[in-house]
């Protein structure tokens, strides 16, 4: 895979290390800004709600930019957001800084997404995915539970400052991966491909259904996971320091996850859905039936970390297969799949919480939209996932 690649993946490390953290710091924040435990959660959802808006914005808007200048922009943005989110005394401003590092966020992503996939052969666009989404999973094993240990040593807001400090380096790496004007090709629209022509793509089944999918996959992985230190800490009976290992655990998961997704999502999607899914299920199941064991629960979560993203990066790697015919928005239809499953996933979970259905209700949420993707996907899988030769444009 090229050297840019694994650059840009080091700028996703430090969004994805914000975008997660929250789920070691929801009962801090909450106790900090005297909110309940299910409206401090709704900053994950907030965050969400600005990722699904500003991915085909940003897209649309940057989609005549040099790829440096757009990327660099969303990279300062984002700074600045957490530098106020870490001074505020409000949960109202908070929300909205999260809303606007969430639009940074999108817009970074979207067209980080979409040079990528000019940078690889077209038969390798999900091993792309894995190299960026890389900086996701790293950002769940080391930033999100190494800001979970700030913030039980010191505060939720010196993360925040933490992240803002983690920018620097992602900036840097922005300038040195993407060259100047002379990179400006692969973000800017190919010739007689409009914006139109690229937003009319959203009309197409398979597009539609494969981002349908990836949302609800994405929606049960954050419906447990913005929710996990509750369940470390009152169901597990576990301390404060275990949230931080629970994390990891996840996160390490997530890394073998995509890095088996990356392998087998070009060639053998199918596979991946056919098996994945039911595992995914069973294994929320399972969660929820053995949290309240300690060694179950650290079993448990490493497997559907493992589970969660091999799934749901081969189902977004599906979006950018079926959205070749926009270059420039695909990477933006892709990142609106999993936000809108990132927004949806806490949202459902924090109702289950405010109607004391307990710690675990999250868990059962996630079961219940693994069960509805599985009911849409295993019957239409050679809709979804036709042959490679036909995948490929």
């Amino acid at each position: 895979m090229p050297l840019p690649l694994y650059l840009l993946a080091v700028a996703i490390f430090a969004m994805g290390t914000s975008e997660f953290m929250l789920a070691g710091l929801v009962p801090d924040i909450a106790t900090s800004l005297d909110v309940s435990v299910g409206a401090a959660g709704l900053l994950t959802s907030a965050f969400a709600v600005g990722m699904i808006v500003g991915a085909p914005l940003m897209a649309a808007l940057a989609r005549r930019w040099p790829a440096r200048a757009s990327l660099l922009s969303f990279v300062l943005v984002f700074a600045v957001a957490h530098i106020v989110g870490a001074l505020t005394t409000s949960f109202a401003v908070l929300l909205v800084t999260r809303v606007l590092a969430a639009l940074a966020n999108a817009g970074f992503l979207a067209v980080a997404l979409s040079t990528a996939t000019t940078l690889v052969a077209p038969d390798q666009k999900g091993r792309a995915l894995a190299v960026l989404l890389s900086g996701t999973t790293v950002a769940t094993i080391a930033g999100v539970p190494g800001g979970a240990l700030l913030g039980t040593l010191l505060s939720w807001r010196a993360t925040f400052w933490a992240i803002a400090l983690l920018c620097l380096p992602a900036a840097y790496g922005v300038m040195k991966s993407i060259p100047g004007r002379a990179g400006k090709t692969p973000q800017r629209a190919p010739a007689g491909s409009s914006l139109r022509n690229e937003i009319a793509q959203l009309a197409m089944p398979r597009l539609a259904l494969v981002m349908l999918l990836g949302a609800l996959i994405n929606a049960a992985t954050f419906a447990t996971f913005t929710f996990l230190a509750p369940i470390v800490t009152d169901t597990a009976g576990l301390g404060d320091l275990w949230v931080s290992v629970v994390l990891v655990l996840f996160g390490v998961g997530a890394f073998v996850g995509v890095t088996l997704a990356g392998r087998l999502s070009d060639q053998r999607p199918r596979l991946v859905i056919a098996v994945g899914g039911p595992l995914l299920l069973l294994g929320w199941v399972a969660l929820a039936t053995l949290a309240a064991q300690p060694v179950a629960l650290l079993l448990l979560v490493f497997v559907q970390g493992t589970l969660s993203f091999a799934l749901g990066s081969t189902l977004i790697a599906r979006v950018l297969y079926e959205a070749a015919g926009a270059p420039t928005m695909g990477g933006s239809y892709a990142t609106a799949a999993l936000n809108i499953g990132a927004a949806g996933g806490p949202i459902v979970a924090a109702a289950t919480l405010e109607a004391n259905a307990g710690d675990l209700g999250p868990v059962w949420v996630s079961g219940l939209l693994v069960t509805v993707a599985l009911l849409i996907a295993l019957p239409l899988q050679r809709f979804i996932t036709p042959r490679v030769g036909q995948a490929i444009r």
